[in-house]
């Protein structure tokens, strides 16, 4: 069912889709300049805009910086005031103004303009101010505001915001930028725990519970109260991982239970991870197999117990 409020979303979003298709038809090799440019930058690149483009531009400087670009947002009027300071000649500035011609832009241009420092400017007007003074002029198509009225920024940013993006995009990809480099820069919050390697999370050294295959069952329950873990490894004379017994196998091994070895009660070939496995891989295996442990070890070595990762470890993090 139809009404006025979702024609008025459904309209905004078909303006601004439009705007975004005449966005993409316009790039041209000047695209290909300005990501040379940046990638050239031997200091940060900074990014400066006024108004909703200044939001803009935060959230640009954000993602290059989280996507292995070293950059950061400069408030235009701020840098009329000192900040103009945090400019220097190995840096690369991105500057944001819908009209080019953006009144608190003019130090920060003027600045970049007499000490060399290279400028992409990104403006919908080819003969504005801030276009005709850039090393590398990108130019939005003037396309029309999803507001009706022509006034409202609403198109011409999210054409700004898609062209920062991609900006950010092309430098990841030549950079080859992977998910690991990008938790090294976002360890906090959900993507990063989605990120996260097993390693990263597991339990080590003499932490892990461990006994032989030899081990009385008697001792082998003091290790698992010991460790805390509810499960126990069980390894051969030579440290290689056999088994691994559980509070199950304690359950089907009740009679006599101590009076039999590690060995007798375990569960041979346990499922085990490399410690470079993700942890959320980990939690889909431990919930699939109804488990709550994983030992991990090397797949392309011999079977060694590296570590122990538990189910609470990764709910910890925030998966599960």
């Amino acid at each position: 069912m139809s009404t006025p409020f979702l024609d008025t979303a459904r309209r905004v979003i078909r303006i601004e889709t439009d705007a975004l298709r005449q966005l993409e038809a316009a790039l041209d090799q000047s695209f290909d300049r300005a990501v040379e440019l940046m990638l050239g930058a031997k200091g940060r690149i900074i990014v400066c805009g006024m108004g909703k483009s200044g939001h803009i531009a935060r959230k640009i400087a954000a993602t290059l910086a989280s996507t292995g670009t070293p950059a950061h947002f400069v408030h235009p009027a701020e840098a009329s005031h000192g900040d103009l300071g945090m400019l220097s000649p190995g840096d690369v500035v991105l500057v944001l103004s819908n009209s080019g011609e953006t009144p608190e832009l003019a130090d920060v241009i003027a600045y970049t303009r007499r000490f060399s420092i290279p400028m992409i400017g990104v403006a919908s007007r080819p003969d504005s101010t801030l276009l005709r003074q850039s090393d590398v002029a990108l130019v939005l198509p003037q396309a029309e505001e999803a507001c009706g009225t022509g006034i409202v920024p609403t198109s011409s940013t999210t054409m700004t915001l898609a062209l920062g993006d991609a900006l950010a995009v092309a430098l990841m990809e030549h950079r080859a930028f992977t998910p690991e480099h990008f938790r090294e820069f976002h360890p906090g919050g959900k993507l990063g725990a989605r990120l996260s390697r097993v390693a990263d999370l597991m339990h080590i050294g003499k932490a892990l519970p461990l006994v032989r295959q030899s081990t009385q069952m008697s001792d082998a329950l003091i290790e698992i109260s010991q460790k805390g873990f509810g499960v126990v490894g069980v390894t051969d004379d030579d440290g290689l991982l056999r088994g691994i017994i559980t509070d199950g196998d304690l359950r089907r091994h009740m009679d006599g239970l101590l009076s039999l070895t590690a060995a007798d009660v375990m569960t041979h070939a346990p499922t085990t991870l490399p410690p470079h496995a993700l942890a959320e891989q980990a939690v889909g295996v431990m919930n699939t197999r109804k488990i709550t442990c994983l030992f991990v070890v090397d797949p392309d070595g011999p079977a060694t117990p590296q570590g122990l990762l538990h189910i609470h470890d990764c709910l910890r993090v925030g998966l599960g």
